[in-house]
């Protein structure tokens, strides 16, 4: 599930190097937007996601042109202030519109069911969860490095003035990137609905945890999110299993201790 959030990120703020911390605010909103289709429209559960999904993807056209484009080249003191700021007013709003407290989410008779996979019994949900995960990661990994949308992507973030005067159009370029992050933030928000639960506090409750992972896996580096989201995950769950009365402790530990054995992320030099 970290991995499913986080890997929007892995775009905006390891390939675009963006400091984008209202990514969290994203995923927010398009949770919101799903469970309300589902709820309130009667939409299937996978048709509300993809609405979800559009939804945020289109708007966050918008958010990049009015805001994000005057931060591409700034300071990352400026970037933070910029994407804090904008999680801050979704909080407010997602207080104001749905409420303070948890936004319920119940998932549809197919999906709250187990399967037995022979050595013991998994949800349907969580299955279904890793096989988005898988689909999105390698379909995102085969677009970035086995296309030419990719390859300009690289050369716009590494010399921008260069690409555009090989007829790159670099603001087109960046907008698509930016709304392919966000709507994979609202993928990962929607569809993690039922496990990582929807309030107003969501784009900073998990924000730290996300950005563990962009950090870790190194710049834009696709195929390392996989990993370390499994490490960090891992970390989380069995820290608080074992030793409940430490909380995150643990898992923080493990990040202090990875950061300073490979402080460029742990699989920094290899190809994404």
């Amino acid at each position: 599930m970290l991995c499913v959030i986080a890997i929007g990120l892995v775009v905006t703020m390891g390939l675009m190097r963006v400091v984008n911390l209202a990514h969290g605010a994203f995923a927010a909103i398009g949770g919101y937007i799903a469970v309300i289709l589902m709820t309130e429209v009667g939409l299937p559960f996978f048709v509300s996601i993809a609405c979800a999904v559009a939804a945020i993807t289109a708007f966050s056209v918008l958010v990049e042109r009015a805001f994000f484009v005057h931060l591409y080249g700034a300071s990352e003191l400026d970037q933070l202030l910029l994407t804090i700021g904008l999680d801050f007013l979704v909080v407010g709003g997602l207080t104001i519109f749905f409420g303070p407290n948890v936004f319920p989410m119940k998932l549809p008779p197919d999906l709250a069911g187990s399967v037995d996979l022979g050595f013991r019994e998994f949800e349907v949900y969580r299955l279904t969860v890793i096989g988005i995960g898988a689909v999105v990661v390698t379909g995102l990994w085969i677009g970035l490095e086995r296309t030419n949308i990719g390859a300009q992507l690289r050369a716009a973030v590494d010399n921008r003035s260069m690409a555009q005067a090989t007829g790159i159009n670099v603001p087109r370029l960046f907008s698509l990137t930016f709304a392919t992050g966000s709507g994979l933030a609202a993928l990962g928000g929607a569809i993690g609905a039922p496990m990582l639960p929807l309030e107003p506090l969501y784009p900073f409750k998990y924000l730290v945890l996300v950005l563990v992972v962009v950090a870790l896996s190194g710049y834009g580096n696709i195929r390392a999110s996989i990993a370390v989201a499994m490490i960090v995950g891992i970390a989380e769950t069995a820290g608080r299993y074992f030793v409940p009365q430490y909380g995150a402790f643990v898992l923080y530990v493990v990040i202090i201790v990875m950061m300073m054995w490979r402080k460029d992320g742990l699989f920094a030099g290899r190809a994404a």
